[in-house]
């Protein structure tokens, strides 16, 4: 018997041993993978902001080609899968495709159409709304109006929808932060809107009024 238990006991060991090998090689596919989605990502972000949506898209598309890649992960090793390096990895990926979307004018990718599942794309949207700042604050630094309340209007239904996903954080990995942060956001980015946006009444009322003045000027000379 005890010779029994020996043999069980080291074949046990045998095939534990196989088994985190081959985890452990699946971890450090996931850490590749997702680091180079995250560099195609923040590039691309990047490009859309500089206005080279073609180039965009190109890295958006190896970062798509990496998320297939990562589906045999979920196949083969879900405990790997949905660690929070790959994790941070799909919702970069979301923020991407919906930054390019909003920016765009182009319709949002559901979480079907891009292979992700509700958390990190919710994530991604929430992560959105910084770089959906940034582009009204550079329009704004134009002097160009065009699209900059339709584009706080896509960051308050964002927020609205946040909200509204009261589940845990085990459940939704850290969206209620998201959701908190993403609110100063959205504050901060109404009063900027409207201080420029009172500003540019302003200047139109005094322009308007100065030309009242010349007119009359004008009229009695």
């Amino acid at each position: 018997m005890p010779d029994t238990h020996i043999n069980t006991l080291r074949a046990i060991a045998d095939s534990s041993r196989q088994s985190l090998a081959e985890t452990d090689r699946a971890r450090e596919r996931a850490l590749r993978l997702s680091r180079e989605m995250i560099r195609h990502c923040a590039d691309s972000i990047r490009a859309i902001h500089r206005g080279e949506f073609e180039a965009a898209r190109g890295l958006i598309g190896s970062a798509a080609a990496l998320v297939d890649e990562s589906g045999t992960l979920l196949q083969e090793h879900p405990e790997v899968y949905y660690t929070g390096y790959m994790q941070d990895a799909l919702k970069e990926y979301v923020e991407a495709n919906a930054t390019l979307a909003f920016i765009q004018n182009k319709p949002l990718p559901t979480p079907e159409e891009l292979r992700v599942g509700a958390a990190p794309y919710l994530g991604g949207l929430a992560d959105t709304a910084g770089e959906l700042r940034r582009f009204i604050l550079v329009r704004l630094r134009r002097d160009d109006f065009s699209r900059c309340e339709e584009t706080l209007a896509v960051i308050d239904e964002i927020y609205t929808i946040l909200v509204t996903m009261d589940f845990p954080d085990a459940v939704t990995r850290g969206l209620r932060r998201s959701t908190d942060m993403m609110r100063g956001v959205l504050e901060r980015t109404r009063g900027d809107l409207t201080v420029a946006l009172r500003q540019r009444r302003l200047e139109a009322l005094l322009a308007a009024i100065d030309n009242d003045v010349k007119d009359g000027w004008s009229s009695m000379l």
